[in-house]
């Protein structure tokens, strides 16, 4: 299930402690997992937020205030950091250089996680009410339509329409994250793949994933109705569903909301409603196809600019801003790509999962035909394979796309920042060396 993500229940990347994904989205940088010698100069064990560790090309980053021990015979861009080599001259400088790379690269962990968590919750917000509006007329597949509804969404019901729930999602990425730990913790399921994996080691830590899957499930779909649910602040008003209307004004509520569709008590749901173990191969398909398609666009994406970069470098003497930005960069942009291609893949099996965790609800949310008044969502799918035929038959093809014009937007958001933060940090570097 996604992110990020966000959309956050997906599994993205071979990472330790940090988002795995996606996905739920959505979002913390990924670890490489390069095999072979010829990527033996690369970083093979990243930190989870750029900057908190720096390796280049097979080199430790030196202990604060300690020089690196180059020798004039060294190639210039081949040195940790600018300024911290060549004699006892450059001492305060590198001292000064290092602590700038260090805070820059922690930046830009930061900023990629706030727009993957934070700037494109509207986006998740919308997209997930367009997936499983079945009654919608209008599937806002291009980006036009979204950035419209979107304002009147804002127009009619204010800013806390379009952030509802956000605060959900990094409750399930915590469950996520957690219960990933404790199940490797206390039995032999691998958290990540080494270099020299086998079949049977891909097989327990998919196992693991499945696992960490089903037990984030119900809190998944108790943040899918936070982000997808009418407002109770909204300035809409109506009698006949206001009673259904759930104000989840607690942080907290995602969990009471998740423990109680486990025990069958607390939020109002019908007799429609799926019981879990009806969610729970859709739910684990998704997120165990997310994570591999992830991994294998990852790891791709970073063997590509892997190499790009070692034969720049072979080419001719790169400067130490470029060397730097080689050194945080590829992992941002191969997580990028990796959580774009897993979201569009992924995005009609999305679609139906959502629609499967939201029935029986008693959901009421917003008319994405016309940025006002309220739907109830009344499906009666009996399962996975009668949710894809009702939808192929009632809606087309394209109605497994609803609403994919937010992806667009959400991507070229994540890429737009990404680009001004190379700006930025390119420019404090270029002042520092």
């Amino acid at each position: 299930m996604h992110p990020r993500r966000p959309d956050g229940f997906d599994g993205l990347g071979y990472r330790g402690g940090a988002r795995d994904e996606q996905g739920f989205g959505g979002a913390f940088p990924a670890r490489s997992f390069s095999s072979g010698s010829d990527l033996g100069h690369w970083v093979t064990t990243p930190p989870d937020i750029p900057g908190s560790r720096n390796l280049h090309w097979g080199e430790k980053s030196p202990p604060f205030g300690v020089p690196s021990a180059s020798t004039p015979h060294e190639v210039p861009a081949e040195e940790p950091f600018p300024g911290t080599g060549g004699g006892g001259g450059g001492g305060v400088q590198g001292q000064s250089s290092e602590q700038l790379n260090r805070f820059a690269g922690f930046g830009i962990g930061l900023a990629s996680l706030f727009t993957e968590n934070v700037l494109a919750h509207p986006c998740i917000v919308l997209r997930r009410q367009c997936q499983v509006n079945y009654h919608a007329r209008h599937y806002h597949l291009t980006p036009f339509t979204v950035i419209n509804i979107m304002y009147s969404f804002n127009k009619t019901q204010g800013p806390r329409a379009l952030w509802k729930g956000m605060g959900s999602t990094f409750i399930v990425q915590g469950v996520t994250l957690g219960a990933e730990g404790i199940i490797s913790e206390f039995t032999p399921l691998p958290r990540e793949v080494s270099h020299k994996w086998s079949p049977k080691q891909i097989g327990e830590h998919l196992l693991l994933k499945s696992l960490t899957y089903i037990i984030a499930m119900p809190f998944y779909s108790a943040s899918l109705i936070e982000t997808v649910q009418l407002s109770s602040a909204s300035n809409i008003s109506f009698s006949v569903c206001s009673e259904i209307i759930r104000d989840n004004t607690g942080i907290l509520e995602c969990i009471k909301e998740g423990i109680g569709r486990v025990i069958g008590l607390g939020v109002p749901h019908s007799k429609r409603l799926l019981p879990l173990l009806s969610l729970v191969f859709p739910t684990v398909l998704h997120g165990i196809l997310h994570y591999i398609i992830s991994s294998i666009v990852q790891k791709f994406v970073l063997l590509i600019l892997k190499r790009k970069t070692y034969n720049s470098h072979l080419v001719e003497n790169t400067s130490p801003v470029q060397n730097m930005l080689d050194a945080y960069f590829p992992e941002l942009i191969a997580n990028f790509a990796a959580s774009l291609c897993s979201d569009v893949i992924l995005y009609p099996l999305e679609t139906v999962l959502h629609r499967l965790h939201i029935q029986g609800t008693r959901t009421i949310i917003d008319n994405t035909d016309l940025g006002y008044e309220v739907l109830p969502i009344n499906t009666q799918y009996e399962g996975m394979r009668d949710c894809i035929n009702t939808i192929r038959q009632e809606e087309g093809v394209l109605g497994f796309y609803k609403g994919f014009g937010a992806v667009i937007i959400q991507y070229t958001l994540h890429a737009a920042v990404l680009q001004i933060t190379k700006i930025i940090y390119s420019t404090l570097l270029q002042n520092s060396v």
